[in-house]
Order: structure tokens, then C-alpha cells, then sequence
């Protein structure tokens, strides 16, 4: 298979480091990085569809990366869960906005046992976003970084707000620590899911600290574009 990895891209302003999903070289082939105007972090991070009219640039964004040359599409954030099947529908190359999407194949691989999902907002992934992905509310293991300042204070905040170098250490500190914690309510968590695009340079981290296989939006596009 030849041709590029489209990405649709939040609209943001912080840098993006290698393992990001917005990064260009933390994916396994060529990417190409599309941003979708309006679409800032406290637009799309909410349980729900997007505002119509971020729906259609979202859809004509990723047609347009796949008229020059994309062989899938993908996003960098997982909340983008909910646009999914429209986003699918739309082109004719295969199509993950989010890791979510891993998570009923993860539970079937371990038995039907736990898998935690770690989330840049847990009061923010609620059941449309998770019934969006097949995965039921009752069922889901979450820890959010919202209420950490560095994660927030990057990744959550307006574009306008956001710094234009990111706290790695802290971040990734603070990421280690919401998995740990994950882990402990729920010992019988078989393996950790990151919705956010953010977390995959620290996952490598969590995996070290937890004991549990730590899987990506980059590893769910690997496997529908190897």
C-alpha cells in the first residue's frame, strides 16, 4: 500500500512532540497533517456531536485528504468518536478518528475483562461518546487529566490560552500517575486505552509504571493501514 496517513488536527496552538498524534513522524508511514478551523479543544472535547458546521469541515477535510492521496484517515482526538461513521461514509478509505474504536476488539482479546481508558476529560466521556466507539457505559474503567494544571492548562484550554511549549515532564508525570491510580480502583484492568492524541509519548511510561500493554490511536491506524 502507498500514499499517506491524512490526520485531522484540532485546532490548537501548543507544540507537538514526537509520539503526539498531531506530530507528522510519530506515525508508522507518511502523515499529513490537516487542520480543521474553529474546531479548538473546548468544541470537540464534550459527550456529543461537534456544532453542524465543524460536522461538514470535518468531512470535507478528510475527503480532501483522500483526493490527494490518502490511504486512511485518522484524527487527533478521541473524542471525534461520535463523527466516526459519518466520517467513514463520507470516503472510501478506511476510516479511525479515535482509539476508542480499539476498545471492543481489547476486551475481546482479554477475556471480556476490564480495560481502562485514559482521557483528557473523564466528565467530558460520557454515553454518546462511548456508545459511539461500542462501548457501554456501565462497563467503562476512566481516568481523566482534567484536573491537572499543566495537562489542562495545554490541552484543554482555548487555543488563544494554550502555551506554545508544553511541561513534558509534568505531563507525563501526571499521566503516569492517573494510570497508576486507574490500575489500583480497578486491579483487574487488563490493558489501558489512551483517547487522547497527546498521551501516545508517554505511553512507554504508563506501560513501565502499570505492568499493563498501553495501546494508541497510532496502533488502531497501523492495523487498518499497515
Amino acid at each position: 500500500m502507498t500514499g499517506f496517513i491524512g490526520v485531522l488536527m484540532l485546532d490548537t496552538a501548543f507544540e507537538r512532540i514526537p509520539g503526539d498524534a498531531g506530530h507528522a513522524e510519530s506515525w508508522h508511514r507518511p502523515a499529513r497533517l490537516q487542520v480543521v478551523a474553529g474546531a479548538g479543544s473546548p468544541q470537540i472535547v464534550r459527550d456529543g456531536r461537534p456544532d453542524a458546521g465543524l460536522v461538514r469541515a470535518f468531512v470535507g477535510a478528510a475527503r480532501r485528504l483522500e483526493a490527494e492521496g490518502a490511504v486512511a484517515i485518522a484524527s487527533t482526538c478521541g473524542f471525534l468518536a461520535v463523527l466516526q461513521n459519518e466520517v467513514a461514509a463520507a470516503v472510501r478509505v478506511p476510516v479511525m478518528l479515535s482509539a476508542l474504536s480499539l476498545y471492543p476488539l481489547l476486551r475481546r482479546a482479554h477475556g471480556g475483562r476490564p480495560i481502562g481508558i485514559l482521557t483528557a476529560s473523564a466528565p467530558s466521556i460520557g454515553p454518546e461518546t462511548l456508545a459511539a466507539a461500542g462501548i457501554d457505559w456501565g462497563e467503562a474503567v476512566i481516568g481523566g487529566l482534567e484536573d491537572n494544571a499543566a495537562f489542562a492548562a495545554t490541552f484543554l484550554a482555548p487555543k488563544v490560552a494554550q502555551p506554545a511549549r508544553i511541561d513534558r515532564a509534568a505531563i507525563e508525570a501526571a499521566a503516569v500517575d492517573r494510570a497508576r491510580a486507574l490500575c489500583a480502583r480497578h486491579p483487574a484492568t487488563a490493558a489501558l486505552l489512551l483517547e487522547c492524541g497527546n498521551l501516545p509519548p508517554y505511553a512507554g511510561a504508563i506501560a513501565e509504571a502499570t505492568g499493563r500493554l498501553v495501546h494508541s490511536i497510532l496502533d488502531g491506524v497501523r492495523l487498518i493501514a499497515p
